[in-house]
């Protein structure tokens, strides 16, 4: 299969390697379009069915990709590489993105075989989460949380498959998919799902902070479950993590004047500049409302924001989004699901609020801990446990298995919040109590490494713009310089040739 030039499946999916040396340019292309051999595109097909942007940003995002260009209107297009930096140059993996996004504009068809990302790990219709029992859990954040309620699924007699658990704002969201630790069969008992229910709430309750939310809920296999990030967002909105502390600033105008410069990552400056800021603005004239974010760039942002308003109800009808350095900048033009602009002050601070905190749950903060060994009933419980021994808190958590292997990715601070975690002891006392098959690797500078803007400062991006329902067309590959201002640029012109993209 040929992977450089436009490569179209089904007139819906380009892949184009060429446009951009240092990245690859994904396009939905309209079947319906005169000339689909370009890598200009025009209106996806099914853009008006809400949720579509989403599955779309969901499935990149899902297979280890950086989006750090974006530019959608109608038609969607993305600038990106992998986690690694490199282009997007597998056969394999470009023809698993093509047949998925092009079964999801279409809303039908059969799953995609399964795919490996550039880090390894297994992506596709064999390792979907609606095949195994589910707890999830929404309570006060404290010390040994996880590592307890680890501690009683072992007990209760299940082996935990893979896990997720976000800290933000004093509370914590965790999501767990289990099967049967003996037998390795899915857990389908009522009676059984109703008893881990009650014993992991028991756990929950008993350190329960009044008038915070909690929620704790064992199910069995279920078809169609929410992707497990996309839920995790939703345990922290339901349980009102975004109302804690005080909204975030306004966008601030002047960070335009530092577009394409090479802006210091670690400087102080820098912390400044990409502190997190949400404006909204309206658009009268066209009828939407114009949403503007400023954070520090880092993988997986496009999915948040976009994951935040889909589950508000908001519909994104254009929409740019650029890494400059360390800063990332998008830029929404949205309408509510009746077709409205945000005119009531209080829904304007609610989604502020909201897309602030949806940027904010990811941040990593503390030591990353990558751990490895052969898989076995209670791993889980026995590393979090040795962790809480050591007075060690977990801030955010990531754990899978893949055939007999297990692999973990947490990040840790003190228990009491002071000082730092001492990487050497807490590795020590990991392998010195789980034996030597059980590989614990401190990675430094993680949070450079994972909230990296892209490969390089002066990434080259490929300009593109429609005129005329796609006769005319210009493209160019230059230094981006304004990529939000691009969209302000055109919009009124794109406005009158393309629909929403409701996402």
């Amino acid at each position: 299969m040929p992977v450089n030039g436009g490569d179209v499946v089904n007139g819906r999916v380009c892949i184009d390697n060429e446009t951009c040396e240092t990245c690859t340019l994904v396009k939905t292309v309209d079947p319906a379009s005169p000339d689909h051999g370009g890598s200009v595109s025009t209106q996806v097909d099914s853009a008006n069915r809400h949720g579509i942007l989403l599955e779309m940003v969901q499935l990149l995002t899902d297979l280890d990709l950086v989006i750090f260009k974006s530019y959608i209107s109608s038609d969607g297009g993305w600038l990106m590489d992998d986690l690694l930096g490199n282009k997007l140059t597998d056969p394999v993996l470009i023809h698993y993105v093509q047949q998925a996004l092009g079964r999801g504009q279409r809303g039908r068809g059969r799953g995609t075989s399964e795919v490996t990302t550039c880090l390894g790990k297994l992506v596709g219709s064999a390792h979907l989460a609606c095949d195994y029992a589910a707890v999830e859990v929404t309570s006060t954040d404290r010390p040994g949380l996880l590592s307890e309620i680890a501690a009683v699924l072992t007990e209760l007699g299940c082996q935990v498959l893979c896990a997720q658990a976000w800290t933000h704002k004093s509370l914590a969201a965790i999501v767990l998919y289990l099967l049967d630790g003996s037998t390795r069969a899915p857990i389908t008992e009522a009676d059984r799902l109703a008893n881990i229910e009650r014993q992991v709430n028991i756990v929950v309750e008993a350190h329960h902070v009044p008038g915070h939310r909690r929620w704790v809920k064992a199910g069995g296999p279920t078809p169609g479950r929410v992707h497990t990030e996309r839920r995790l967002h939703q345990l922290l909105y339901e349980a009102g993590d975004y109302e804690a502390g005080p909204p975030p600033p306004p966008v601030d105008p002047n960070l335009e004047a530092f577009r394409g410069q090479n802006l210091p990552l670690l400087a102080s400056s820098a912390t400044a500049m990409t502190k997190t800021r949400v404006s909204i603005d309206s658009w009268k004239e066209r009828g939407y409302s114009v949403v503007n974010i400023q954070s520090r760039d880092r993988p997986k942002l496009l999915f948040d924001t976009v994951c935040t308003m889909t589950d508000m109800d908001y519909a994104v009808f254009h929409a740019t989004m650029g890494s400059h350095g360390p800063l990332a900048v998008q830029e929404y033009y949205i309408q509510d699901m009746y077709g409205c602009t945000l005119e009531c002050e209080m829904e304007k601070q609610k989604i502020t609020r909201c897309l602030a905190a949806a940027v904010e749950r990811r941040v990593s903060h503390g030591l990353r801990l990558e751990i490895s060994g052969r898989d076995r009933p209670g791993l889980l419980s026995d590393i979090t446990r040795v962790l809480r021994e050591n007075s060690v808190s977990l801030t955010r958590a990531e754990c899978a298995t893949r055939g007999e292997r297990a692999t973990m990715t947490l990040y840790v601070t003190t228990a009491s919040g002071v000082g730092d975690v001492d990487p050497k002891r807490v590795v020590a006392s990991v392998e010195e109590e789980l034996g030597e098959g059980i590989k614990v690797a401190v990675i430094s500078g993680a949070l450079a490494a994972l909230n990296r803007s892209s490969s390089n400062n002066d990434v080259k991006s490929a300009r593109i713009t429609t005129a005329g329902g796609g006769a005319a067309r210009s493209k160019s590959t230059t230094s981006v310089t304004a990529f939000g201002s691009l969209l302000w640029s055109h919009i009124e012109r794109l406005s009158n040739n393309f629909g929403s993209i409701s996402s």
